[in-house]
Order: structure tokens, then C-alpha cells, then sequence
């Protein structure tokens, strides 16, 4: 079984050379060692020093030399936006209060679904959509930036 070593975010390695891809959840995506399944059917064998976030596009270095690429998983989230960009601002300050996870987009919020979160949500004046997308919240104000320097704000 390949030994992934080392983990680079997208745009920081060779995708050309990825020998593979692993499909993962958000939930999959933290991780120092583990055994991973590729979307090809074989194993790769995670094994690095320390635990790793790992985003949509990132590679993992195999210790032969060749790479795997990480894809995000698709995800029941629930999305929220406002026509008042104040009132998002709101509910995303409510969001982080609670530690929810959360993926910030140009206009919406995207989290899990969480009934008690969304219906708080929509008391503040959101409106919610579920949706299956891939999941990548922020990473924090805590977590080293070494891994995710590139910016999460995506617009569409």
C-alpha cells in the first residue's frame, strides 16, 4: 500500500502527476494517519507527523514520489443567505458564537443541516436552502495558516 507523507494546497504541487483521487468528507478531511480508499478502487496509507486539514484541490504526497488528489465530498448543508447584507453579517456573527462551522461564500453562508441552527437562522431573517455541495468552512482564527493561506471566499 502507498504511504501519503506529506499534504500541499491546491495550486502548490504538480496535479498533472496525481496518480489518483480520494473523495472525502469534510469530516474525513482532518486527519494525521488513516487508511484512505481512491475513487480508483485501491488504498493509500495517510501517515503524516502531524494532523492535517485538507481542502478540495490539495494534493497528498506519496512517499514513492507521485501524488493523490483530494477532492471535497458532496454534502447535505444547508444554505443560507439575506437580501440584507447586514442581517447575514448577523447571523454569521451568531454562527461563530456557537462554533458552527461555517463556509463563507460571496453572499451566503453554507453550514450543516441543523434544524436548530437554521430555524435560528431564519428568526434572524435568513433564508435557507438545502443543497448537496461539497463542504470547506473556514478554518479558524487558531489554526495555522502554513496549510491554509489561500483565501475561503468564493464567488460563483
Amino acid at each position: 500500500m502507498e504511504r501519503a507523507i506529506r499534504t500541499r494546497p491546491a495550486g502548490q504541487w504538480p496535479r498533472h502527476s496525481a496518480r489518483g483521487t480520494v473523495t472525502l468528507p469534510y469530516d474525513g478531511r482532518h486527519r494525521r494517519r488513516t487508511r484512505l480508499k481512491t475513487d480508483g478502487g485501491g488504498w493509500v496509507m495517510l501517515d503524516l507527523r502531524e494532523a492535517a486539514v485538507m481542502h478540495d484541490g490539495d494534493g497528498l504526497q506519496l512517499e514513492s514520489g507521485g501524488w493523490v488528489l483530494v477532492r471535497a465530498a458532496d454534502e447535505v448543508l444547508a444554505e443560507i443567505t439575506c437580501d440584507d447584507p447586514g442581517r447575514l453579517t448577523r447571523i454569521a456573527w451568531h454562527l461563530g458564537n456557537r462554533h458552527v462551522p461555517t463556509q463563507i461564500e460571496n453572499g451566503r453562508l453554507r453550514i450543516r443541516n441543523d434544524h436548530v441552527i437554521t430555524a435560528l437562522a431564519v428568526v434572524l431573517g435568513g433564508q435557507v436552502r438545502i443543497v448537496e455541495a461539497p463542504f470547506d468552512p473556514e478554518a479558524g482564527a487558531y489554526v495555522s495558516r502554513e496549510h491554509t493561506n489561500h483565501a475561503r471566499i468564493h464567488s460563483e
